[in-house]
């Protein structure tokens, strides 16, 4: 288990399905991210973290007073196949309190510490301003702008230092 001052971290399991599908229909996590998923891809997802391969992990983030449910946040292989990308979601409740940088922190430390990474990927909308903000934060940096998913994505990157 990851904990932070106001949070902890388990690894996601099938008790947590009902927490983390909200994540998958509220429209506001889901604007920069493809929108609202359907049943069946929803459903498709949460097997796939249940049972995910040996260089992905999944973790539900809860608050350690109430033991409500804050977020997700994983790492697993980015699009290109070579880094392993950070990407989390968090409902909206916990926006602008500092919640989305005391989760993404210890998980990119994880990363390096723990799985031996010397590279990080994340990739965001550049709509997405709040996460741009977020990730050049913890020290991102842009390494290029593509466009997927019928947006414009910036990628970002932190080496190991």
């Amino acid at each position: 288990m990851i904990d932070t001052e106001r949070c902890y971290f388990n690894t996601f399991t099938k008790a947590d399905n009902a927490d983390v599908k909200k994540l998958f229909v509220n429209q506001a996590v889901r604007k920069y991210l493809g929108g609202i998923r359907d049943e069946e891809s929803i459903l498709n997802v949460l097997d796939d973290m249940i049972n995910p391969p040996d260089n992905a992990f999944y973790w539900v983030v809860r608050e350690k007073q109430t033991n409500n449910f804050i977020g997700l946040v994983s790492l697993d292989p980015h699009h290109e196949g070579r880094f392993l990308e950070i990407s989390y979601q968090i409902l909206p409740n916990w926006w602008g309190k500092g919640y989305a940088t005391e989760v993404v922190r210890p998980i990119i430390d994880y990363a390096f510490k723990e799985l031996n990474q010397i590279i990080l990927i994340a990739e965001t909308q550049t709509d997405n301003k709040n996460s741009i903000r977020l990730l050049e934060k913890l020290g991102m940096q842009l390494e290029c702008k593509i466009t997927r998913f019928g947006a414009e994505q910036a990628i970002y990157s932190i080496k190991l230092s």
